[in-house]
């Protein structure tokens, strides 16, 4: 008797069966006899049929399930034995008709040296996720704050001593001019911030500049700030690093020789924990950013106090005469306040952050974005303006041996346990600056992918649903900077800033071209908030190109061109390459032969062929296998239910005769569930050879290589080593 449904076991018990006394044995002790199954030393006519359910059999749909016995059991209520059956390594479970979900058994690679590496990387990165684990894996605002905001808040302790540094050059007389040079640049921060809350409502998908600038001011802009914005986000990690690296250096001098090495290992570092996910990373990197902030507040407040109360050498209206004479080497002209004002304006760079991941919040996202931009931007200045504030009350004077804020440190709270912990708090902030580069590059990097931009591969989400080529990527470009400039802050502060500006003059001059187009409510507002910043913006892009183009900013500059010429020939190859492939609806390319009839085929072979969508290439590699078996199967392996429902109905359309499987692999692997269904092939059709025909395009050019045919040639060595299986490599090729 069969039972229908999804059960795990069926008991059938004979007339006036009664329920044993023994005990419940173990399935070690069960055999195995004519398809039945019955207990050591019971009686011969006693047996327990096992019940596989219909869905749980092999067939056409359902590759072959593995089963085993775990134990005999007495029923509490029928008194009589069953056997209990699991599923055992079931490695695919039915959705529907020619639609199969992979399991996450069927995502280890079957081999010795691919589980090895498999379990290397769960203990390292921890266990995959599934897809729909990403909703739980967003941030919470808590933790999105010290992700994001990490590098802008860092930039407090160092943002106003660049502009005393530069004034300095006029004599101390002119450090004075620190605190309203700062003053403007708070304002220009709440502009920048304001237009970028108006960015995150209206484009909450993300992609912050490139998006703004690409949607209303043509190609051409977009890229230019996603080059701008990809070349500031990888000097900020070798920048942040390299600063880090000098603060240990400064107090373990034995150290400086080894600094590059140091400061590769923390990049790499900081790609592991961001590896582990979004949501791990934040809250491995949440106190480090807290702490910081606590730290450098509760020195500006007791500061302030004591300004107030008149225990500092300034008042609350007058500031304190510098504590040291310098002399002047350049007159205080409006081109050395406005190089102060540019060099200050660092103190913004990462405010676009949160613009670029607005996905990565938890709903609703673009309110908790919005939410974050303004906390972070009163934050920083509130930082920005107290550090500027109390050096000027303390009549500071910038020096090579001491950092600004260490002298209020060491003046406002004493040389102590407190002093000593706000300075590694600081010092910790510009380590975990980098962190913001590795929460947005990944995501600016993915959605050019999906523009077609970089290669698609930069779209696809690892094992912890980061992004993780862009993490890899963006470590190794750090990496190779620290090498190159000897992990030098000095030879690395040249290049750095001007992205980040090109993309906030980008960005707000594309929001007032959107406010224009639209017309929705408080558009004029926009407008000018939007021009103002985008003018403001634009002046310190110049400034900073003008005042350290010789130092180095050449080198950035010249980045973003390359950048720009490298989206626009992957892009214009990619629209080639689609183009050229096409396939009208409902006529397929000629030459393609009929299906072969059975009776005519010299083997029962069953052929296999892993398909992506319907074009050229994939019609061809359909032909060949038409020509060698009547029984073929076409596999599609998606994690994107909705795009696969569109493939099976345009493919039941043109190609009829040949059976799609799309089997949706919920951890995002190819490799493994395309292995583990040939696998499954095997075992329910023993004695059925089994041919997987693997359709690749071959490229004209050696850089196109890593646009094409990844998954694939990862696949082939795999299918290769299966014994019982032919590969057959069917290159195509197009007229260039």
């Amino acid at each position: 008797m069969e039972k229908k449904g999804r059960r795990s076991f069926i008991r059938i018990r004979g007339p006036g069966e009664r329920r044993p006394e023994a005990p419940a044995r173990d399935a070690d002790s069960l055999r195995e006899e004519d398809g039945a199954v019955r207990a050591e030393g019971g009686e011969p006519g006693e047996r327990t049929r096992i019940v596989v359910p219909r869905q749980e059999r092999g067939g056409a749909d359902r590759p072959e399930q593995d089963i085993e016995l775990r134990e005999v059991r007495y029923g509490q209520t029928s008194r009589g034995p069953y056997l209990r059956v699991v599923p055992r390594q079931r490695r695919f479970t039915q959705v529907g008709p020619g639609y199969l979900e992979a399991t996450r058994m069927a995502s280890i690679p079957a081999d010795a040296v691919g589980r090895y590496l498999a379990g290397f990387k769960r203990a390292v990165i921890g266990s995959p996720f599934a897809t729909s684990q990403a909703i739980h894996e967003r941030l919470t605002k808590v933790k999105a704050l010290p992700i994001f905001s990490s590098d802008a808040l860092s930039s407090s302790a160092y943002g106003p001593e660049e502009i005393l540094i530069v004034l300095a050059l006029a004599g101390s007389g002119a450090l004075s001019r620190a605190l309203p040079i700062t003053m403007v640049i708070v304002l220009l921060l709440a502009i920048v911030t304001l237009s970028y809350r108006q960015t995150i409502k209206a484009y909450p998908s993300g992609g912050g500049a490139y998006t703004v600038a690409h949607e209303n001011l043509g190609r051409g802009p977009g890229l230019l700030a996603a080059g701008a914005l990809m070349v500031d986000y990888v000097l900020t990690v070798a920048v942040s690093v390299a600063a880090g690296v000098a603060a240990i250096t400064s107090a373990v001098p034995d150290l400086y020789d080894v600094r590059v090495p140091i400061g590769v290992l923390v990049v790499a570092l900081f790609a592991l924990g961001n590896l582990r996910g979004v949501r791990e990373s934040g809250t491995i990197f949440a106190a480090p950013t807290y702490f910081f902030i606590l730290a450098m507040g509760t020195m500006i407040v007791v500061g302030m106090v004591k300004v107030i109360a008149g225990d500092a050498p300034g008042s609350l209206l007058h500031g304190a005469p510098p504590r040291e004479q310098v002399a002047a080497t350049q007159g205080l002209t409006l081109f050395l306040i406005l190089r102060a004002f540019s060099s200050g304006s660092a103190a913004l760079t990462g405010v676009e952050a949160i613009s670029n991941g607005v996905p990565a919040f938890k709903p609703p996202e673009s309110q908790n974005a919005r939410t974050v931009l303004a906390t972070m931007a009163c934050i920083l200045g509130f930082l920005v303006l107290g550090v500027a504030f109390l050096s000027t009350r303390y009549g500071l004077v910038p020096s090579e041996k001491e950092t600004i804020v260490s002298m209020l440190g060491r003046e406002i709270l004493g040389k102590n346990p407190l002093y000593y912990a706000y300075q590694a708090a600081t010092a910790m902030v510009l380590f975990l600056a980098a962190n913001t580069s590795f929460a947005d590059f990944p995501r600016v990097s993915a959605i050019l992918a999906k523009d077609r931009f970089m290669p698609r591969q930069f779209a696809f989400k690892g094992d912890r649903l980061a992004f993780s080529r862009g993490i890899v990527f963006l470590a190794g470009a750090a990496s190779l900077l620290l090498i190159v400039f000897a992990g030098e802050v000095t030879r690395l502060i040249p290049l750095y800033a001007i992205g980040v500006f090109v993309s906030f003059t980008l960005s707000q001059s594309g929001m007032v071209r959107h406010h224009r187009r639209l017309r929705e409510t408080g558009w004029r507002a926009g407008i000018a908030i939007n021009g103002v910043g985008a003018a403001m913006t634009a002046v310190v892009a110049v400034i900073i190109a003008s005042t350290k183009f010789t130092h180095g900013a050449w080198i950035s500059i010249l980045l973003m061109l390359a950048l720009i010429l490298l989206f626009t020939r992957i892009r214009r190859h990619y629209d080639w390459f689609e183009k050229a492939v096409q396939v009208e609806e409902g006529a397929p390319p000629s030459g393609i032969p009929a299906t072969v009839p059975a009776e005519r085929l010299p083997t029962r072979e069953h052929v296999v062929v892993p398909v992506d969508t319907i074009n050229k290439v994939t019609l061809a590699a359909i032909g060949l296998v038409r020509e060698l078996a009547s029984r073929a199967t076409a596999v599609h392996i998606t994690d994107d239910r909705e795009e696969a429902e569109e493939l099976r109905a345009r493919w039941e359309e043109m190609i009829p005769d040949v059976r799609l499987l799309v089997i949706e692999s919920p951890y995002r692997a190819f490799v493994a569930p395309m292995v583990a269904y040939v696998g499954s092939l095997q075992r329910s059709e023993p004695g059925v050879p089994i041919a997987v025909v693997l359709p690749r395009f071959v490229p004209h050019h050696w850089w196109e290589r890593p646009l094409h045919n990844q998954d694939l040639l990862r696949l082939k060595p795999y299918l290769r080593k299966r014994p019982g299986v032919r590969v057959i490599d069917f290159p195509y090729r197009l007229e260039e």
